[in-house]
């Protein structure tokens, strides 16, 4: 089950990654855009600014990152938990195909912590994540709680 799990996670990690940005030398800045893929919000809602390191120029977007914690209703039957688990797996699933949500994840049975996971989405405003975020099943169930932050990163960053 678990295996099954990371790999719907790297699933949908590679199918919501934007264009690769790479560094852009100094004189030649162009704003990374997102035209080639199909997404839900225009770029010019969200907000963006260019950090310079040296000659190198990246362009910083502004994230949300979610956290999600045990809530307090934890004690469903076992298949109601399954059936939960599966509405909520199948909500981010359709965030990550309407490109709402750029990378989620679980944390390992050993995190130090009552976080469960975090979702990083891709829309204009906190707002917007909250939203978002209390539509999953689990959440509406109380298994989990959410706490959103604002998250920036270079646009068309990788994990590795």
């Amino acid at each position: 089950m678990k295996n099954l799990l990371l790999l719907f996670f790297i699933t949908i990690f590679f199918s919501c990654k934007e264009s690769v940005t790479k560094p852009i030398n100094e004189g030649t800045i162009e704003i990374p855009t997102t035209e080639h893929v199909n997404l839900p919000y225009p770029d010019s809602l969200f907000q963006i600014f260019e950090m310079k390191e040296g000659d190198v120029t990246y362009v910083m977007k502004k994230y949300f990152i979610a956290f999600l914690k045990e809530g307090s209703k934890r004690d469903q039957p076992e298949e109601e938990a399954k059936e939960i688990q599966a509405a909520h797996m199948a909500h981010l699933g359709k965030l990550a195909d309407e490109k709402r949500i750029c990378m989620v994840g679980p944390f390992g049975e050993d995190a130090d912590s009552d976080i469960q996971g975090i979702i990083i989405f891709s829309v204009p405003d906190k707002e917007e994540a909250i939203r978002l975020a209390a539509e999953d099943p689990a959440v509406k169930a109380g298994r989990l709680i959410i706490e959103v932050q604002p998250w920036w990163a270079a646009m068309g960053s990788e994990l590795f």
